[in-house]
């Protein structure tokens, strides 16, 4: 039996010059977290994410000042365009950049989406017309491609034992950049009115009033673009590969055998990737269920924001930008800490998908309470608002790591970078959809504040809870398979 076992350890193959092989290598001598690749995940998804809907606060005060609405209830319509213009752009591009970052490595479509950030998210800070702030927001979206092969990424940087962890680092860092973004708009944004002992009205954040929380974001983008050109390459480039020799990442990924003993490994060369994440259900089906809760989490982060700054008489909060970015960093803070002390629990306790399913009950009945917000007032408002604001990110968080662990163990390494492609490009189409049909239905409700059928804001959450509920059901079998081990 020695002599049968022994050749199995030999075919574990090193090959010079692969980056992939490198990483793999130092996998194996080591079994410690990867705490340097960890912290590079972590602060290029935070990058990532900030801009995305750091407008959302000033939005609504921005389409006001570029007087392309006519009436004060028309600004929610024209406001859901400019949103959806980044995610549209996303769903154009995402599949093509995880397609490069299969071919070519992560590193660089990584470093290309951190240095599209710094150059677009000025512009849009620049913006003097509404076809301007559309367009830079769409080539942002365009060239941010990054969020995919970031996924994968760490998943290839850490063993398998820490994978979970490292799937765990991009959504805190993403849910995270999904409120702190804001929290820098809201704070930020027209720092001339907010801050005249500091700003005046003549000086260029007075003319550019929202300006500054770009700025902000576009300058950390600047630091982590330079800390990452240190950043580990992790795919693997094989010039060839000798008969009868498995390499590491060939051992170490799951594939299954025929009744005649033939594997997916050797049948991988001939066979097109495309086609087989397509036909992979357990994949296909987590990136529906994705889309599904992405397409209710951007409908909600911008309806919640205008929602807050519209007036009490139409069933808003009156609440300020600045009120806003309050709100929005208490929830980050909160998410943080429960990211790194409770959810490892509830996860290992409950798993990916029970923990979502959990998650998406809880979010019913919340936001159906959020209308009947506006008639508090004073302290017992901002406690209430608080307090369901951070819960409502908390739970929205659960469902959607659940989702990435489910992706990314459909796949072997080879179709990760694709997979994630497949994912973002759905995911995007859906959160480009999301802010034009968000913002077209809030302005809608805010005309029909006396109707007999969910007057008013009623409405808004009403069709948000009834998204939320087509994702639970979806979660369920026999239309979500989880991957098999």
């Amino acid at each position: 039996m020695a002599e049968n076992t022994e050749p199995l350890l030999k075919r574990k193959v090193y090959f010079d010059g692969c980056p992939g092989c490198k990483q793999d290598r130092r996998k194996e001598a080591s079994s410690g977290i990867p705490y340097k690749e960890f912290f590079y995940v972590w602060i290029i998804t935070l990058c990532t994410a900030l801009p995305i809907s750091s407008l959302f606060p000033f939005i609504y005060f921005m389409i006001r000042d570029l007087h392309v609405a006519k009436r004060e209830e028309d600004i929610g319509f024209y406001a859901g365009f400019v949103g959806a213009s980044f995610m549209f752009g996303r769903a154009l591009t995402s599949l093509f950049w995880g397609v490069v970052a299969d071919r070519y490595g992560r590193k660089p479509v990584i470093l290309l989406g951190i240095f599209s950030v710094t150059i677009f998210n000025t512009l849009f800070g620049l913006s003097t017309s509404y076809w301007m702030a559309i367009t830079t927001r769409l080539l942002l979206g365009s060239l941010n491609g990054l969020l995919g092969p970031i996924k994968a990424y760490s998943i290839e940087v850490c063993r398998q034992e820490h994978q979970a962890l490292g799937l765990s680092l991009v959504t805190t860092a993403w849910g995270i950049g999904l409120i702190v973004g804001p929290a820098l708009g809201g704070f930020f944004a027209q720092p001339a009115e907010k801050y005249p002992e500091i700003f005046s009205q003549d000086s260029l954040f007075g003319r550019f009033p929202y300006f500054l929380p770009c700025l902000c974001i576009s300058l950390f983008a600047v630091c982590v673009l330079i800390g990452s050109l240190w950043l580990p390459e992790t795919l693997h480039k094989h010039d060839s590969k000798k008969k009868g020799e498995t390499t590491i990442e060939d051992v170490e990924t799951p594939y299954s055998s025929d009744s005649k003993g033939h594997t997916d490994k050797d049948e991988e060369s001939d066979t097109q990737p495309k086609a087989n994440l397509f036909k992979n259900w357990p994949l296909m089906s987590s990136v529906i269920v994705y889309c599904i809760f992405s397409l209710h989490d951007m409908a909600y982060t911008e309806i919640f924001s205008l929602w807050a700054v519209s007036d009490k008489s139409y069933g808003g909060l009156s609440f300020s930008s600045q009120d806003v970015g309050e709100v929005l960093s208490i929830s980050g803070f909160g998410l943080l800490v429960f990211q790194i002390l409770l959810y490892p629990r509830i996860e290992k306790l409950l798993g990916p998908v029970s923990s979502l399913r959990v998650a998406s009950v809880l979010a019913v009945p919340l936001l159906a309470a959020y209308p009947f917000m506006s008639k508090l007032s004073g302290l017992q408002l901002t406690l209430i608002v608080n307090c369901a604001s951070l819960l409502k990110n908390v739970l929205s968080v659960m469902i959607v790591i659940g989702l990435f662990i489910l992706q990314n163990n459909a796949v072997s390494q080879e179709q990760r970078g694709a997979a994630n492609g497949i994912a973002m490009t759905a995911m995007s189409f859906f959160k480009a959809i999301a802010p034009a049909a968000g913002g077209a239905i809030f302005s809608w409700a805010q005309k029909r504040q006396h109707a007999s059928f969910f007057p008013g804001d009623q409405m808004v959450f009403f069709i948000l809870n009834v998204v939320e509920l087509i994702g639970l059901l979806f979660s369920f079998k026999p239309f979500l398979i989880e991957p098999s081990k």
